[in-house]
């Protein structure tokens, strides 16, 4: 059984979080900075070694500059039907 950070589902989130990243223009430094975190823990979460909750969800999001109810609700459009955990 596959971990949950390695399911289609939490692959496309953390697409999600990393095109946002992307977007803003910000590196994985300076992102870490901006939660107050090491540089690791996007590195982490960003590559599946690391799981996220929904509470790190909308602080990455926000410290991204993004609204965590717009990009979650994205992310739920592109979810397939049945998300394994």
């Amino acid at each position: 059984m596959p971990k949950s950070s390695s399911t289609p589902a939490y692959i496309l989130m953390r697409k999600a979080l990393l095109d946002l990243r992307n977007q803003a223009g910000v590196n994985q430094i300076e992102l870490a900075k901006r939660l107050g975190r090491q540089q690791s823990f996007v590195s982490n979460f960003e590559r599946g070694n690391r799981g996220i909750d929904v509470i790190e969800f909308h602080a990455i999001t926000r410290a991204l500059g993004g609204d965590p109810a717009v990009v979650f609700r994205e992310l739920v459009a592109k979810l397939p039907k049945k998300v394994t955990i």
